[in-house]
């Protein structure tokens, strides 16, 4: 049975818009229809692998179909017509953290999905409903772990788009009067101890009979991630920071603990090393009798963290029987993720509600950056008819440059 997508449904509207905050929470998303796979690698292939992967873009769409041949292969067949449960997860933390918020905030506060390429969901679909609702502020909550461009940033881009393409009427304000955005959660220590306490508590419940502590191999499962990215934040320095905190807090009491990347093997380009595979051999090697694989860069459950991974337990079963493996879940409706998460998003509410509406005409953008180029061009013909140094001028352009890129980065 495939499951069909749920309908957006409009609520009536209480109270005055400017005392409300619509959170939009965002998450990937994943097809719940086989037919949908090429749609949603295209949309995948346009959204991240164009962010560090030289493919012509002409290629995106029969490279999309052939992606979708491989899926189906590996959902319906190998894993007898698996349908993802992430998105009725992600339903289950968008209603959980409304729940939560609305013990604070009451009728001033709702909270939308949105999915990265899953209709009806798409920032573009959420968005419309939520100005129709009479909502004009608005937190952008990406629900995940680590900020890169390849999480947030997409999350981001698809906002922009979706703010440019529900703005109605040339010469008019934005119907958005108030914006926040939380962009990650990896150093929060609620999030590290809640993640931490999952290892122990299984350790302590299946394991602990059987295995010494010193033989109990832990590999902590971060989003892998290209070496190179076009510039952009690629997520290695914060997945590698989130690593840290929770392996720091494991140390101790297991010696044995590896993060271990769940790569795309994408050809000719470098990815983050230990994957996941071989940072199970590599604890084995040093004696390890049972492995815990954790997710611990992944805050909702997909493919990815179990496809995936029961891939990697199979190949090391065959390889090496004797040991156990455990393949722990993501912290999804997990209560306490649900009051931390919402915890995160309450400051930014408070904001929000506290802060004077912004009037913002986009309308004005294009004649203020052409009056910013006219005065930029004036300014640099003065300074070259003044100093006529050809060479000290250009001197000046490369610390500039040189200046934007220490920004950048």
């Amino acid at each position: 049975m495939v499951a069909t997508p749920e309908k957006l449904e409009k609520t009536p509207v209480s109270g005055a818009a400017g005392d409300r905050v619509a959170v939009l929470l965002m998450g990937y998303g994943e097809v719940e229809s086989y037919e949908d796979f090429a749609n949603y690698n295209e949309q995948a292939l346009n959204l991240l692998t164009a962010k560090f992967a030289p493919v012509p873009t002409w290629l995106y769409p029969p490279l999309a179909k052939l992606l979708a041949v491989f899926d189906l292969h590996e959902w319906d067949h190998q894993h007898g017509h698996f349908i993802s449960p992430h998105n009725a997860i992600f339903e289950q933390q968008r209603a959980g953290i409304e729940k939560e918020l609305k013990k604070q905030w009451g009728d001033r506060i709702k909270v939308f999905k949105a999915f990265n390429f899953c209709a009806p969901f798409l920032p573009e679909q959420v968005m419309e409903q939520i100005r129709d609702e009479g909502f004009d502020k608005i937190l952008i909550y990406p629900l995940l772990v680590v900020d890169s461009i390849f999480t947030s940033g997409i999350a981001v881009e698809q906002v922009n788009d979706a703010l440019n393409k529900t703005f109605q009427g040339s010469g008019s304000e934005h119907w958005l009067k108030g914006t926040r955005y939380i962009p990650s959660f990896y150093n929060e220590p609620a999030y590290i101890n809640l993640v931490a306490r999952m290892v122990e508590e299984r350790v302590e419940q299946d394991l602990a009979v059987a295995h010494l502590p010193s033989q109990t191999g832990i590999v902590l499962m971060n989003h892998g991630c290209p070496h190179e990215a076009k510039g952009f934040t690629s997520g290695i320095d914060e997945s590698q920071a989130l690593f840290e905190r929770v392996r720091e807090r494991l140390i101790n009491r297991f010696p044995l603990v590896s993060v271990g990347w769940l790569n795309h093997q994408t050809p000719l380009i470098k990815w983050t090393q230990p994957n996941a595979e071989l940072a199970a051999k590599n604890l084995m090697d040093l004696g390890a009798t049972s492995i815990v694989f954790m997710p611990i860069g992944f805050a909702t459950e997909n493919h990815e963290t179990l496809l995936d991974v029961d891939h990697i337990i199979h190949a090391l079963r065959r390889r090496r029987p004797d040991v156990t493996f455990v393949q722990m879940p993501c912290v999804n409706d997990h209560p306490e993720f649900l009051a931390m998460a919402a915890a995160w998003a309450s400051p930014q509410i408070a904001d929000l509600l506290s802060e004077t509406a912004m009037v913002v005409n986009p309308s004005l953008a294009a004649a203020q950056a052409a009056h910013s180029h006219s005065h930029d061009h004036g300014h640099s013909h003065d300074h070259g008819h003044s100093h006529d140094h050809g060479h000290s001028h250009g001197g000046g352009h490369s610390h500039g440059h040189d200046h934007s890129h220490g920004h950048s980065h």
